[in-house]
C-alpha cells in the first residue's frame, strides 16, 4: 500500500465517476442505499443504545455501498449482500470493523457532548433521541451555533474516518494504522477532498433551484416537494458511490478480496 498525491481537480473527476457509475446500474444502487438507510434507521429504534448502535454500524455499511460501487465498475451486478461485505472477510476484518464504529460513534458523541455547552444539550438530544425541529427551536441562536459547532468538528472526524473502512478491507490494516493513512490522505490530498465537497454541494443546490424554478413556472407548490426528496435521496446514493474513487485514486496497489 502506498499513499498517492493526487491533483485538486481530481476531486471534480471523482463527483463525475461516481454519478456515471451510479448510472450504470441505477437501480441496484438505489435499493442497496435504502437498505442502509434502513438498516440504520432499524437500529436506531433499539431502546436506549439505538442510536449510538446505528454509528458503529456507519463505517461498516459505507464500506458496502463503496464495494457496490466497485463492483458495478467491473461489470458485475451489486448483491444485497455487499453492503455487508464488512463482516464477511473473517473474524479478525469484522473485530476491526466494529472497533472502527465503536471509535467513531465515541467520537461523534464526544461532538454531541461539546455542542451542549451552547444549547444545553438540545441538539443532542434531538440526534439521539429523535424529535421534531420546530420554528422555534430552528431559529434559536444557541441551537444554530451548537448545529454549527458540530458541523465544523465533523470535518476533521470525517477526514480521521474517511478511509478506514477501505484500508482495514482491501488492504487488510489494523485500526491505528489505518486512522493514521486516513487523515494523512485527506491532508495530503486536502484540495481534491476541497473541490470534491463543493463540487457535490453544488450539484445538491442546484437541484434544489433547479425543482425550485419547476415549481415556480408549473404553479404548483407541491410539485417540488413531492420531488426533492427522491432526488435527495438518489443523489445522496450518487455521493457514496463517487466516495470509492475518492479511496482508489489515494492508495495504490489495491489487494482485492472478495
Amino acid at each position: 500500500m502506498k499513499l498517492q498525491i493526487v491533483s485538486a481537480r481530481t476531486g471534480v473527476t471523482w463527483v463525475k465517476e461516481g454519478i456515471r457509475n451510479f448510472w450504470r446500474q441505477p437501480l441496484a444502487l438505489s435499493g442497496l442505499f435504502f437498505v442502509f438507510l434502513g438498516v440504520i434507521s432499524l437500529t436506531s429504534l433499539l431502546p436506549v443504545v439505538g442510536a449510538f448502535a446505528g454509528l458503529v454500524l456507519l463505517p461498516a455499511l459505507s464500506l458496502g455501498l463503496m464495494a457496490a460501487s466497485r463492483e458495478t465498475l467491473l461489470g458485475k451486478f451489486p448483491m444485497p449482500s455487499v453492503l455487508f461485505i464488512g463482516f464477511r472477510a473473517g473474524p479478525v476484518q469484522s473485530k476491526r470493523m466494529l472497533l472502527t464504529g465503536f471509535c467513531y460513534a465515541m467520537l461523534f458523541c464526544l461532538i454531541l457532548v461539546l455542542s451542549s455547552l451552547f444549547d444545553g444539550g438540545e441538539f443532542a438530544r434531538m440526534y439521539l433521541l429523535g424529535g421534531e425541529i420546530n420554528e422555534s427551536i430552528a431559529n434559536d441562536s444557541h441551537f444554530q451555533e451548537a448545529v454549527m459547532f458540530s458541523l465544523v468538528l465533523y470535518l476533521p472526524l470525517s477526514a480521521l474516518f474517511w478511509h478506514v473502512p477501505g484500508l482495514i478491507h482491501w488492504h487488510m490494516q489494523p485500526v491505528a494504522k489505518s486512522l493514521f493513512f486516513s487523515i494523512v490522505a485527506c491532508i495530503s490530498n486536502w484540495r481534491a477532498f476541497a473541490l470534491f465537497g463543493l463540487t457535490w454541494a453544488l450539484v445538491f443546490l442546484t437541484t434544489s433551484l433547479f425543482l425550485s424554478v419547476i415549481s415556480m413556472l408549473t404553479e404548483d407548490g407541491q410539485l417540488s416537494l413531492m420531488l426533492l426528496l427522491p432526488a435527495m435521496l438518489m443523489l445522496s446514493a450518487m455521493f457514496f458511490t463517487s466516495c470509492y474513487f475518492s479511496f482508489r485514486d489515494c492508495f495504490v496497489s489495491e489487494v482485492v478480496l472478495a
